[in-house]
């Protein structure tokens, strides 16, 4: 089993309050399509929620809530599996879906994981318990395909060299540690001025990402709260990086009529019936979530309701997803 690290500080869940002001009144069934901590489940409980659903990929959650969900009894549900299959999973229509996007706190301060580049640790990163780990990944991708992960995971400008350098210290030996992969980024940078993130901050992202297939479950979570959630239905996502809000918000634009032309000399697109209404524009944090939570200082809440247009087809080509069609620069 599982226990927190060591002086880890609580996960407070990010952007509660408005999420909770944003979906208000709270009442039916509820899917928290990344569980965690808990922190979303117990707060839309305490709003009103009759049940909620939580789904998490990580078994580890379920263990570390082994000392308070029993206190709902049936009103907390918990199911080990991807937010992709919630329609599934759920098995009921649904009064709402919320999703918080990314690498939760707990996971960065188990050293274990592999998450983290301040704690020294296996180069793991999976959020399951499935599939490649980081070190799979950084020691098998050719040069071009980390290069490409880099570039379009991490918004990396250097991601050639770093790639460069990857592939030349893993042919003295396998790169297994989260602190040895960050020194090889380190060594590629400059050394950050005060205030600016540590080097290899786009990189683990980008490695995560990868690994996780992070872009490919978001869009296939929000095809299926469309098909799960019932007309008058609401969903709210929590982002943490621009290439996450930027997905969600065109999302939005395009399931609420609002995707138009890519340009004014492009076909003209038939029009469908809208299968959310957006019900925000992105909202950050608040002076007092960033004295409570750092980690908020880069969050975006987007909430859209569902209207009674069947689910449908969504074009994903639409969405921004990141695109191998060319390379950082190396400047």
């Amino acid at each position: 089993m599982v226990t927190s690290p060591p002086n880890a500080q609580p996960h407070v869940p990010v952007l509660l309050r408005p999420l909770l002001a944003a979906v208000a009144p709270v009442s039916g069934v509820w899917l928290d399509g990344t569980f965690g901590a808990g922190g979303y489940a117990r707060g839309l409980l305490a709003a009103g929620a009759d049940v909620v659903i939580g789904v998490d990929r990580d078994p580890m959650v379920f263990d570390m809530a082994r000392d308070w969900a029993g206190e709902h009894g049936e009103k907390l549900r918990l199911v080990q599996g991807t937010f992709s299959d919630m329609d599934s999973l759920a098995g009921e229509p649904l009064d709402g879906v919320v999703l918080d996007l990314g690498v939760s706190s707990m996971q960065l301060d188990l050293a274990e994981r592999g998450f983290s580049f301040m704690k020294d640790g296996p180069l793991d990163m999976r959020m399951g318990d499935q599939g490649q780990s980081a070190a799979d990944l950084v020691n098998t991708a050719s040069e071009a395909q980390l290069s490409d992960i880099l570039f379009h995971y991490g918004e990396e400008r250097a991601a050639r060299r770093i790639a460069r350098a990857i592939v030349k210290i893993r042919a003295e030996g396998a790169i297994e540690t989260t602190r040895h992969l960050a020194r090889i980024v380190e060594g590629c940078l400059p050394r950050p001025k005060p205030g600016q993130s540590h080097p290899a901050t786009r990189t683990f992202q980008a490695v995560r990402i990868a690994v996780n297939d992070e872009f490919g479950q978001l869009v296939a979570g929000l095809e299926a709260a469309e098909r799960a959630l019932k007309p008058g239905g609401q969903l709210a996502v929590v982002s943490f990086h621009s290439l996450e809000d930027r997905v969600v918000k065109r999302f939005f634009t395009a399931r609420s009529g609002g995707g138009g032309n890519a340009n004014r000399y492009a076909p003209e697109t038939v029009s469908e019936k809208p299968r959310f209404e957006k019900l925000s524009k992105g909202i950050g944090p608040d002076e007092q979530e960033l004295a409570e939570n750092p980690r908020a200082r880069s969050a975006r809440l987007r909430v859209g309701r569902r209207t009674e247009a069947p689910a449908g087809a969504v074009d994903r080509a639409a969405l921004g997803l990141p695109r191998y069609d060319h390379q950082g620069d190396d400047t």
